[in-house]
């Protein structure tokens, strides 16, 4: 199988590197080769998260080159467009329709993009705009959103459903894993 890429990002707090551990562990059970990188700097701080997750019969490294990523998984708007960039001739984007206030934005300095998700739709071969934040509000806990965002994924990888559940139910703390269970199949179950 040719090496498939993945990239996710967002903010610091919206749960990246948890989302990039539960979809690693889920493509090792698949039995696939599995590389992972992490970007995060000033995370605890409201910046930039960016994890790779690249996998197949063999992967010789984690960071993928520009215009080589197959999904873009984004938990906040802008920083899909950031990462624009790495997506692939027929990549595709699923995005989390949060917004965060950059620092030159909250200051008052800039201006959010309004148009965000209409330049995603003119550069993504598929492009999938989830509420993932009110969704998880909605479960009960806005932490979740991360995992209806794995779900989204997931619904769209040709990965058995069961390898998913199996791996959430592992990863995440007993007393929430009812939660999780719901929030994936939340995503999994999203139509847009």
């Amino acid at each position: 199988m040719k090496t498939k890429s993945i990239l996710i990002c967002g903010v610091g707090g919206q749960g990246i590197l948890t989302a990039s551990d539960l979809l690693s562990d889920v493509l090792l059970l698949a039995g696939f080769q599995v590389k992972k990188s992490e970007v995060h700097g000033m995370s605890q701080r409201g910046g930039d998260v960016i994890s790779t997750v690249r996998y197949g019969d063999q992967v010789f490294s984690p960071l993928p080159a520009l215009k080589e990523i197959d999904y873009i998984l984004a938990f906040e708007k802008l920083e899909a467009l950031r990462n624009i960039n790495y997506l692939s001739e027929k990549g595709k984007i699923l995005v989390n329709d949060f917004e965060w206030q950059p620092l030159p934005v909250a200051a008052g300095l800039e201006k959010y993009p309004a148009d965000t998700i209409e330049q995603l739709q003119k550069l993504a071969a598929e492009l999938v705009v989830i509420p993932a934040t009110r969704l998880a509000n909605e479960l009960g806990n806005e932490k979740v959103s991360n995992v209806i965002l794995i779900g989204l994924l997931a619904s769209r990888m040709d990965i058995d459903k069961k390898l998913w559940l199996e791996v959430v139910a592992k990863k995440v703390p007993p007393r929430f894993i009812d939660l999780n269970l719901k929030a994936f199949e939340c995503g999994y179950n999203f139509k847009p």
